[in-house]
């Protein structure tokens, strides 16, 4: 029965028609030679100690060696934040919990092969977070504010790091400190620009549709590069590191389009539903706030998420104003003479990095897209 069933999907999605079957008998060899090539050269070929010796800056940039401790601790609030978004869309099964434990000991794997530290530490950032996924799932008051935890924990975890000088961060560290922030940064400025866009004051109205259409308009890093010239301008006396104005250009740039994603869920709520409240005696505020917010959220957050996924490939644009973003970090080792002839290795493993962390946030969307539907139940 189950040959059948197979034979039968065969059937309809590969051999429907005669163009299909020719299709088919075309791509399926030449993506098996893909993969199976691309293997050999990972398995046989590629020499892939460069990832091993420089992985310290790969992954932190010139983080200072004596406080690495910082970067561990951050790496593992960073997966607690992770684990508690995870936990209002997915739920814990036995067959998840199998493939988070499946990739923490892969991860783990991969990590001992830089130093048996290293795996340790590896170990306890993907048990905590496995953890911490499996209690938020467990606890409903835990999936109740795990946003405001989240929050909490990168307000913390940024100020372990700020000691050691935010021009001393670099890698994928820094790369996704960037990310978080200015995914957090930019949901509130996109929430006001989104009522500003539909208030009833006409200035209001303007002046945000008009910032809106002009971040849209003009590529981020010319935004970046604006910000980080002229803030020494307007106010020499301010010393503000580079990562602070490549994070203030982010978060400018970012909150347009997610203002658009928030003003798309505005006006999917009922007009019914205003008129309700009006009725019942709520305030203005109180309509927004409770009322119309949450179920413009529900709709926005897929778009979010995406919007997410957006910043973190966009990283890398930071080099522009001096800093080592992942890609930067792996240009740098490149850099050195003895790594010259590793070139496929670097940018074969920054692109499985990339690869992987973008599939994380895609699935994450997809998830929640599926959980926030209405008449979901999963």
């Amino acid at each position: 029965m189950e040959l059948s069933t197979t034979a039968k999907w065969l059937r309809f999605n590969l051999f429907a028609k005669p163009f299909d079957t020719v299709l088919t008998l075309i791509v399926v060899p030449t993506l098996l030679w893909i993969v199976f090539s691309l293997a050999h050269w990972a398995l046989s070929i590629a020499n892939w100690d460069v990832i091993q010796s420089s992985a310290k800056v790969l992954m932190t940039g010139i983080f200072p060696d004596e406080e690495l401790w910082r970067a561990w601790i951050a790496a593992g609030a960073i997966g607690v934040m992770f684990a508690l978004v995870a936990s209002t869309a997915i739920r814990l099964t036995t067959t998840r919990l199998v493939v988070g434990l499946a990739i923490t000991a892969l991860l783990t794997a991969l990590s001992v092969s830089v130093s048996q530290e290293t795996g340790i530490k590896t170990l306890a950032v993907c048990f905590v977070t496995v953890a911490a996924w499996a209690i938020a799932t467990r606890l409903s008051f835990v999936k109740l504010y795990s946003l405001r935890i989240a929050a909490v924990l990168c307000a913390l975890f940024i100020a372990l790091l700020y000691p050691v000088g935010p021009s001393r961060w670099g890698g994928l560290l820094l790369s996704v400190v960037l990310t978080i922030c200015s995914a957090i940064l930019t949901i509130p400025l996109g929430i006001l620009l989104a009522f500003g866009r539909c208030s009833k004051v006409g200035s209001i109205r303007v002046l945000a549709t008009a910032y809106i259409e002009v971040m849209r308009a003009v590529p981020l890093i010319l935004i970046v590069y604006l910000i980080w010239i002229a803030q020494p301008l307007l106010i020499p006396s301010l010393q503000v590191p580079d990562v602070i104005r490549g994070l203030i250009g982010f978060v400018l740039f970012y909150s347009a389009f997610a203002a658009e994603y928030v003003r798309s869920g505005l006006q999917a709520v009922p007009r019914g539903q205003v008129e309700a409240a009006e009725a019942l005696g709520f305030s203005d505020w109180d309509i927004k706030r409770i009322v119309i917010l949450p179920q413009a959220m529900r709709v926005a957050m897929p778009g979010l998420v995406g919007n997410t996924l957006d910043i973190f490939n966009y990283a890398p644009l930071v080099f522009i104003i001096g800093l080592t973003d992942f890609q930067r970090a792996g240009q740098m080792v490149l850099a050195n003479p003895q790594n010259s002839g590793q070139t496929y290795e670097v940018y074969a493993f920054l692109f499985v990095s990339y690869f992987a962390i973008g599939s994380v946030i895609t699935f994450m969307a997809r998830r929640l897209e599926s959980h926030l539907g209405k008449g979901s139940h999963r």
